[in-house]
């Protein structure tokens, strides 16, 4: 309310929203405990990959990150800068080369709540986990996109990046209907070895993509809240009428390995040449490995498949 030692100009300035006003970003709940900024920061550091892919997106380049050289192998998109400082591994960062850094936000998840007050020494931190028991992945990967967004002031872009990936799916689905590609589950599995797969499961991220797709998981079975199950090649007999999708990276040398194995050349699928291979999809990330692996699976799809796994 104005006051008599403020003049009627001033108060009809501020009625009409036009005097300056402090820019602040306010005061978030997280998984540990409470965030406030008084603005938006500028020097974040991403403790894991879905912060980092989410900040990337944001258009924000954090100036550390763990495990920085692997995010370029198993992640790719968003494509991560040159000149990211890493500050050690996912699972035991560098709290010293996290301080060097001078950070005035860190973001982390509940796998590092050991360190957290640690980390609070240092700089204001946000706890988030996209992947915990009981959790659905994509939609705490879309809530963690958002938050981030207001905190960065950046939540109109945040929205915008949902809008698209969900539009990319959509383009996506007719491809695969037009083209008649929905008709059989397909099975998505990462090899250990030539007679171990991850197989990716119906509680995982990727189940959000498969969905969008209008395709069916092959496999029926829940996993660790990570979102997947390892499993002997024998295992994936039953479902003889699925398309096997091999996702990036594999073993050197495993072509020649399976070209000889009784278990993958006796699979229905390998014998139809419904095997399909695409590049790498981090299968624990935030949002937009769901909009990856939905365009690599349908132009993978819609090229045709081959039993050669390199």
């Amino acid at each position: 309310m104005c006051t008599r030692l403020i003049s009627w100009r001033w108060c009809a300035l501020a009625v009409l929203g036009l005097l300056p006003v402090l820019a602040t970003a306010g005061t978030w709940q997280h998984e540990q405990g409470t965030l406030t900024l008084e603005v938006p920061p500028q020097r974040i550091i991403a403790l894991n990959w879905a912060a980092t892919e989410a900040l990337l997106l944001l258009g924000v380049i954090p100036v550390g990150i763990a495990d920085r050289d692997g995010y370029k192998v198993w992640v790719k998109e968003p494509e991560l800068p040159e000149g990211v400082a890493n500050i050690g591994t996912r699972v035991a960062p560098s709290l010293e080369a996290i301080a060097e850094l001078k950070p005035d936000l860190i973001v982390t998840s509940s796998e590092m709540a050991p360190a957290a007050d640690l980390l609070q020494r240092i700089a204001p931190t946000y706890v988030a986990s996209v992947y915990k028991e009981g959790s659905r992945p994509f939609e705490k990967a879309r809530d963690m996109l958002i938050t981030l967004g207001q905190i960065l002031d950046r939540k109109a872009r945040a929205e915008a990046i949902l809008r698209d990936i969900e539009q990319t799916l959509e383009t996506q689905r007719h491809r695969l209907e037009d083209a008649g590609l929905t008709d059989r589950p397909v099975t998505l599995v990462n090899f250990l070895d030539d007679r171990h797969v991850r197989i990716y499961t119906p509680n995982g991220l990727f189940q959000h993509a498969l969905d969008a797709l209008g395709l069916e998981n092959a496999w029926p079975h829940q996993g660790n809240y990570w979102g997947f199950s390892v499993v002997g090649l024998e295992a994936i007999a039953p479902y003889q009428d699925s398309r096997i999708v091999v996702i990036s990276p594999t073993l050197p040398g495993l072509a020649d390995s399976l070209a000889s194995s009784p278990f993958w050349t006796y699979l229905p699928p390998v014998q139809r040449e419904q095997v399909y291979r695409i590049a790498p999809v981090w299968p624990f990330g935030g949002v937009y490995p769901v909009k990856r692996l939905a365009t690599l699976l349908t132009d993978s799809l819609l090229a045709g498949g081959s039993d050669n796994v390199r």
